[in-house]
């Protein structure tokens, strides 16, 4: 998955069919491509296009040319010149280099784009009703937070002094995995990615932004992924001023000798110890000190087992719902599955009924993923589960932003850049990055009813009075039910609602 929503200058299916052609020994065969002019492009998109020209010129292509375009029929050998010399330009000196945006097949046809809080409206929330997250408490159930990350504590921002992770007495953070290594450690990088989306702020010293952010393209000669570093002025949580809880329930680091686990698997017992902690802390609802949970975590359901949303992890979540907290959990990134038939043909397909647990707990609100940017065109992501659940319930209940979601670094996530030499010979290391999944989709609800409880507290302590007023408010994206849920979380309008 990380593969596919991996940038690269040339497009699917287009791409395998050009490595085809190299790997089969024919470099000379030709395709029909559409080339797309980087916008950006510091001369503009006729000095992009006069660049495009002048090559196809030397290579002795015919060519035309439309206000954005450039139709040509190039050779695979130059598919991938073209796309390895934007590639080494963008790298080099930035995305205003690049004279070419992308590569795309020119198909037959027959008659008959840190935006996504501006998506799901917390940024108007925040500038109207001051939703900022102020009072409440979020648990994060997941590879731990790392708490030196400068997202996390901020002494000057829009909205206040911020400290989120400065929790009070009892509650604190726990980490419940075997090795024990600390719940504001975060070595994996999924825990803190996820934290951040929900609360949290940043801005760079510099008003032109630092070059602190981290992404990825495909080569496409080797297929591997190349990081890039794009720069980022400042950055925001759904509800910067709430406050988290890292409750580690899954391993951010391997160890096969004595205590054994697995980076970025976690165990169901592990999760319930949590549980057992938040109820205790709540003393069973009798006073709300933990406001919701985050699970951007799940396993697939399996059909023999007794009946769907019936596991102990599903019994739980709705347990944990009744005494008065907020349960948000991904629907799970099965959506689009690979799999062997029994006549041993490979198939992949959409997959319908592929919600997975605690996605599947009756009360949990369940959410999927949609485009960051353009979620009325793009609808819902190829990668996000599908309803309704086993048992025929609809599921999931609502979609928020999963794709290349711009959120906190940390670990093997944040090492994987290494770090850049500023105009001061210092070193800058990148502190966030893109990920994606219905990983990234969960913590923008999160922080959406954080922010909502924080503006309308008398809903504190009603988390089914809550799912149903941020489903009867969300924004139809007319895609299937089961795909898309009630639609596109809207902070907006479920503040405005009551």
């Amino acid at each position: 998955m990380r593969m596919n929503m991996m940038r690269s200058f040339v497009t699917e299916p287009l791409l395998s069919r050009v490595q085809s052609a190299i790997k089969e020994d024919r470099p000379a065969e030709k395709f029909d491509v559409i080339i797309s002019l980087n916008e950006m492009f510091h001369g503009g998109v006729p000095a992009a296009r006069e660049e495009v020209m002048k090559r196809a010129r030397e290579w002795g292509v015919v060519f035309r040319t439309s206000s954005h375009y450039v139709f040509a029929s190039l050779t695979a050998e130059q598919i991938l010149r073209a796309a390895d010399e934007a590639r080494q330009l963008t790298r080099e000196h930035g995305s205003k280099s690049g004279v070419i945006y992308r590569i795309w097949e020119d198909n037959d046809i027959n008659v008959s784009l840190t935006r996504s809080l501006a998506t799901v409206k917390a940024d108007a929330a925040q500038r109207a009703f001051h939703a900022h997250g102020e009072g409440i408490v979020w648990a994060v159930l997941d590879s731990g937070i790392a708490g030196d990350h400068p997202h996390f504590k901020s002494d000057y921002s829009p909205f206040g002094p911020i400290d989120t992770l400065n929790v009070e007495a009892p509650v604190t953070h726990m980490d419940f995995t075997p090795l024990q290594n600390g719940a504001l450690v975060d070595e994996f990088g999924h825990g803190s990615h996820v934290a951040g989306i929900i609360a949290g702020y940043w801005r760079s010293k510099d008003p032109k932004g630092a070059r602190v952010a981290g992404t990825e393209i495909r080569d496409e000669l080797t297929n591997a992924p190349v990081p890039l570093r794009d720069t980022l002025i400042s950055i925001s949580g759904v509800a910067p001023t709430c406050k988290l809880v890292s409750l580690k329930v899954v391993a951010d680091r391997s160890v096969t000798e004595g205590t054994k686990q697995t980076a970025g698997q976690g165990k169901v017992s592990w999760v319930l110890l949590a549980f057992d902690k938040v109820q205790e802390w709540n003393q069973h609802g009798k006073r709300i000190l933990i406001h919701g949970v985050n699970m951007s975590l799940g396993y697939d359901f399996d059909p023999r087992w007794f009946a769907c949303g019936q596991s102990p992890i599903c019994v739980e979540v709705n347990r944990l719902v009744k005494s008065g907290v907020s349960v948000v959990v991904s629907a799970g990134n099965a959506g689009y599955s690979s799999f062997v038939t029994a006549a041993q043909k490979a198939v992949a397909r959409y997959s319908d009924v592929s919600i997975t647990d605690p996605g599947n707990a009756d009360l949990a609100i369940t959410v999927g993923s949609t485009h960051r940017e353009m979620p009325h065109m793009y609808g819902v992501s190829y990668f996000s589960s599908r309803g309704p659940t086993g048992d025929g319930r609809m599921k999931p209940d609502i979609v928020a932003p999963g794709e290349r979601i711009i959120s906190c670094a940390a670990g093997l996530e944040a090492a994987k850049y290494g770090t850049e030499q500023d105009a001061n010979s210092g070193e800058v290391p990148v502190l966030y990055c893109e990920q994606t999944g219905t990983s990234m989709a969960a913590p923008h609800l999160s922080g959406a009813i954080a922010a909502f409880l924080s503006v309308r507290r008398e809903f504190i302590g009603e988390p089914e009075q809550v799912k149903q007023i941020f489903l009867e408010n969300a924004i139809d994206l007319r895609r299937e039910r089961k795909f898309q849920g009630a639609g596109l979380l809207d902070l907006m309008k479920a503040l405005q609602a009551v």
